[in-house]
This record gives structure tokens, sequence and C-alpha cells, in this order.
């Protein structure tokens, strides 16, 4: 079975559900899958977001202070709605319109270094505008290997060469041959 890659679709947000069923009218249910390209290689949506959760493990040896005062604040994070919380580390839990991955990363992260949460707080991650989301937001960590995202680096909300830059930057779209 042969794919072709047509295009690198970017940032979907809310309209994720909207547009993988225009995937599905255009292209056919079957027929079309997102990958992400890595190295000269096509890889899934776990493996992408085991390198999307690197990230997030190395910024938490480059910044252990910021980490730590994370896991003594936060009961658990979050990134829409406290929904969110339910995925717990299981990436493919995805109950909002939006796909949601710097929270379970987070998690993930918490439990690789050991840790566990001990605040008392539900912390979202996400807006800029708030210290959580303006220090550990996707668009504003900083990816560990920058120089494998695929260029041209698409632009949006996020920072170059930030976690969320790879993630959208190194997307791809594939049909079916």
């Amino acid at each position: 079975m042969n794919w072709t890659t047509i295009e690198r679709p970017g940032f979907f947000g809310k309209r994720r559900n909207e547009t993988y069923a225009q995937y599905d009218k255009s292209f056919g249910k079957e027929n079309w899958r997102l990958m992400w390209r890595w190295n000269n290689e096509a890889i899934p949506f776990i493996t992408a977001c085991q390198l999307y959760e690197d990230g997030y493990y190395a910024d938490s040896c480059k910044r252990e202070g910021l980490w730590r005062e994370l896991v003594s604040t936060a009961k658990d994070v979050y990134d829409h709605h406290e929904s969110n919380t339910l995925s717990g580390l299981d990436y493919l839990i995805q109950e909002g319109g939006a796909t949601h991955l710097q929270d379970i990363a987070i998690r993930r992260v918490v439990l690789r270094k050991g840790w566990n949460f001990e605040g008392k707080t539900l912390v979202q991650i996400r807006s800029h505008a708030e210290y959580w989301g303006a220090n550990l937001s996707p668009g504003r960590v900083p990816f560990h290997l920058p120089e494998l995202i695929v260029s041209p680096h698409l632009e949006s909300w996020w920072n170059h060469n930030s976690i969320e830059d790879f993630w959208q930057s190194n997307k791809i779209l594939q049909i079916r041959e």
C-alpha cells in the first residue's frame, strides 16, 4: 500500500473534526492519514507524540525549578477543558473538539521524572497571558531537536523552533495512491 504526501496542513485547532470530515468526503474514510515527517521518514501520531513529549522532558531538565514549582502547585494540568484530565497518560484519548497534547505530555514527564503532582490547583497550560501558559505552552517551549523541524517552518501563534512548531511544521497529509 503506497501513500503520497499531498500537503502540510498546519494547525487545525477547534476545526479538527470539521477538517477530518472534509478529508473523509474528499478522499474517503480509509484513504487519508496524518503523519509527521521525521528525518526523511513518515511517522505515525503516537511516535510524533513521543517526540513532542521528549521536548517537554528536555525542558524539565533545563528548567527543573519551574517544573518543581508546577508539581508543588498543581494537582493536575489541562489544556482546553478540565475534562482533558480524563485523558490521563493516553494521547489517544481526545475527548474535545481540538487535540490536546501538552497536558498529557506534562503528566507523562512528571511520571518519567519520578515526581507527583502535590498541589491543590487544577492548572491550565494554555494562555500565553497566564503564568503557566506563558512558561509551558508548546508554542513557547523550545523543541529539543530544532534542526529536524521541516523547513520552511509554518507560521502562526507559536514561536519558531518550539514544540508546537515541530508539531505543525512536520505534520503531513497523505492519501492512498
